[in-house]
């Protein structure tokens, strides 16, 4: 019987590894993944942090600086996952693909399309992005729709119309991208809220922190004022319409009888926890999250969450979030 297994290798997976390491635990960390970088390998290759290096690093070991001074791209994350892996040597088990976790008497059975591994302690890491969420809007469109997840720069959308939808950071730097060769009409639920030029992703963190641990304070906003957002709204199109009520053949249309017409969707509606694996333990609540105590579940003390967002965990699905709520995990289990 393996001490611990942990199910995933991206950026949570990799700093509750660390910990492990340090705290001498018997484990092994199982990855879907051909390689290292979890799901930053299929990001769109512009996309940038929204803080600088030195805080966008997990434990024990700084991300380089970009060499152009600004915030890490998707590629430098990347490098700094494979790096990180192989400094620390954890023991990761690639490409194994995870389709169930079920009881087994005093331990939790891992079942995976390369063997089965029987664990005092399974750990959950992986993520939300193989999860893509698009809302349901009755009507049909006969132009193309896409996911952030399929989004990979803007050259396709040159020339065309494109309704953008989403109000988080993705939404936003999608719209500036895509602005810049087409037609763009972003979309919201509720009127966009940018963070001031001088603040980034560090007072979201530590905002969110203060909230979970009840503390009072003003909203802060959610739109990190990275260098594309920033000019984007100075060329005046970081400008949202509120969110319409259903699709046409031909574009979208508002409960007022108002309509645009639009070649292109693309949904940046977010994402939700990866946990088919987990069904079988019969454990999700209305929500279709796990409860917790921290980022143990409730129902079944054996099982730990990490890196799904703040259920898990203050930005637990941050890089700086992840680092210090897998401190926490580990310090629980010892």
């Amino acid at each position: 019987m393996t001490g611990v297994v942990v199910i995933g290798a991206g950026q949570a997976g990799l700093a509750v590894g660390y910990h492990l390491r340090r705290a001498k635990a018997d484990f092994v960390i199982l990855d879907a993944q051909e390689q290292p970088g979890g799901a930053w390998r299929h990001v769109w290759p512009s996309l940038r942090l929204f803080s600088p290096a030195q805080y966008s690093s997990l434990p024990g070991r700084m991300m380089p600086a970009p060499s152009d001074g600004g915030y890490p791209t998707a590629a430098d994350t990347v490098a700094y996952l494979a790096d990180y892996e192989l400094r620390y040597n954890l023991p990761i088990e690639r490409p194994v693909t995870v389709s169930a976790v079920r009881r087994d008497g005093d331990a939790l059975l891992v079942e995976g399309d390369r063997g089965s591994w029987r664990a005092k302690t399974v750990i959950s890491a992986t993520g939300t992005w193989w999860r893509p969420y698009v809302p349901y809007y009755p009507g049909g469109f006969d132009g193309r729709q896409l996911h952030t997840v399929n989004y990979q720069g803007p050259e396709p959308f040159a020339g065309m119309r494109v309704v953008v939808v989403g109000g988080a950071n993705s939404g936003a730097q999608i719209l500036a991208e895509v602005s810049a060769v087409a037609e763009t009409t972003w979309v919201t639920l509720r009127p966009p809220r940018l963070l001031p030029d001088e603040l980034d992703g560090r007072a979201l963190f530590e905002h969110a922190t203060r909230r979970l641990q009840g503390a009072s304070g003003g909203d802060l906003g959610d739109i990190v004022a990275v260098p594309s957002v920033r000019a984007a709204r100075d060329r005046g199109v970081l400008k949202a319409e509120p969110m319409f009520a259903r699709l046409t053949p031909d574009g979208v249309a508002w409960a007022d009888g108002s309509a645009l017409a639009c070649d292109v969707i693309i949904w940046c509606t977010g994402f939700r926890p990866a946990l088919g694996h987990l069904t079988p333990l019969k454990l999700r609540g209305p929500d279709g999250t796990i409860p917790v105590d921290g980022t143990q579940a409730i129902d079944e003390p054996r099982l730990h969450l990490l890196g799904y967002g703040d259920w898990t965990g203050p930005a637990s699905a941050t890089l700086i979030g992840a680092g210090r709520t897998a401190r926490e995990l580990v310090r629980r289990l010892s």
